[in-house]
């Protein structure tokens, strides 16, 4: 029995800390970037506790499926249409590209396979002679998998559809918008086990937003809370560490290295987002031979020039950029929800929309 779990459950420290936080008498907004703090947030009631506080918290872009955009899904279902073995997670089946999604390639003949991890398409490919692609999406905590794959050597036919992002640029963008006036951010606990504490210094220094990095547990996202709402009132701006048991200062420096090895940073655009410097990643030139963009590049090339649009009655740009809530869309529960989604904020067990259609009613 996880004791610690149950600790981290305890009503009565909730309710202390949620009398601390409304002692403090504060109008607070402040973003989070992480699926599971939200499905945190929603599922335990925390949400409106802490609106009846004066703390609005809200998601950012820290959904990896929700910021893919329609190019790259237009990506793999044209690898998929022309014969090649497509490896995804499963959240990424129904994600709506302009016009369609992969599931509709894969009712259509295209061979489309769900994996748990990029292992699992390593696999296929040692199988087969045919090429095998795995795309690899996520942040900062998924892509040393990938890097680890590449660096001790992966098979001829083989390859990666790169789609993985990095978190502190986006950030970054989301403050020089100006659509938010936030007043902390609580930072996601799997990215900061991998990238440490350090990289979102600049953050505070530069733009003067507290910060707090948390766990997952109500309690995690209660104190985290209650720290950035006691930097606020004493003046401060810093970034603090909630989640220490697994967070280092350092992170996983041989993860970091792994990453250095085998990627580089490029600028790329975001879901909802202009081009953001510095927040993708692209494989070396010691790694190319592995990436499916330059491997298919003849299959591709209509894909890389064409412009596209996302719909106008999907509003999940706006989510993931924190200036409006899944339930402000029209489409929300009616025209989209899980089974039939419009946008990937729908689709996604870590998307805005998904958590609050699940939690309706609750």
């Amino acid at each position: 029995m996880d004791l610690d779990q149950f600790r981290l459950r305890d009503k009565k420290m909730a309710e202390t800390l949620i009398d601390k936080i409304q002692e403090a008498d504060v109008d607070l907004k402040i973003m989070h970037v992480c699926g599971t703090h939200q499905d945190t947030l929603v599922r335990f009631g925390l949400e409106d506790m802490l609106k009846e506080s004066g703390i609005r918290i809200i998601q950012g872009p820290g959904c990896p499926v929700c910021v893919t955009t329609p190019r790259e899904v237009q990506e793999i279902i044209t690898l998929a249409e022309n014969g090649i073995t497509m490896t995804v997670f499963g959240d990424m089946i129904k994600v709506p590209g302009e016009k369609r999604s992969l599931m509709h390639a894969k009712e259509e003949g295209g061979d489309v396979r769900v994996v748990y991890g990029i292992d699992d398409a390593v696999e296929m490919a040692e199988d087969t002679d045919k090429p095998v692609v795995f795309m690899s999406i996520g942040f900062e905590t998924t892509t040393p998998s990938t890097a680890s794959v590449l660096a001790r050597g992966a098979p001829d036919n083989f390859f990666v559809l790169c789609c993985n992002r990095v978190i502190p640029p986006a950030l970054e963008a989301i403050i020089n918008m100006g659509e938010l006036d936030l007043h902390g951010l609580i930072e996601p606990g799997h990215v900061s086990t991998i990238i440490g504490t350090r990289p979102y210094e600049f953050i505070s220094r530069e733009h003067g937003i507290p910060q707090v990095i948390a766990g997952f547990e109500p309690l995690d996202v209660l104190m985290a809370v209650h720290m950035l709402v006691k930097q606020v009132k004493e003046g401060r701006a810093e970034v603090e560490n909630e989640y220490d048991r697994v967070v280092k200062t350092e992170g996983n420096p041989e993860a970091q290295r792994l990453v250095e090895q085998v990627f580089r940073r490029v600028d790329t655009d975001w879901r909802g987002f202009p081009v953001i410097p510095d927040s993708g990643l692209e494989l070396r030139d010691e790694y190319a031979r592995h990436d499916a963009r330059m491997e298919f590049s003849h299959l591709l090339e209509e894909v890389r020039t064409r412009a596209y649009r996302e719909r106008d009655d999907c509003l999940c740009g706006e989510v993931l950029r924190g200036i409006t809530e899944p339930r402000e869309c029209l489409l929300f529960g009616k025209g989209c929800t899980p089974g039939d989604p419009v946008g990937p904020c729908m689709v996604s067990r870590e998307g805005s929309c998904n958590i609050a259609f699940r939690y309706s009613g609750r």
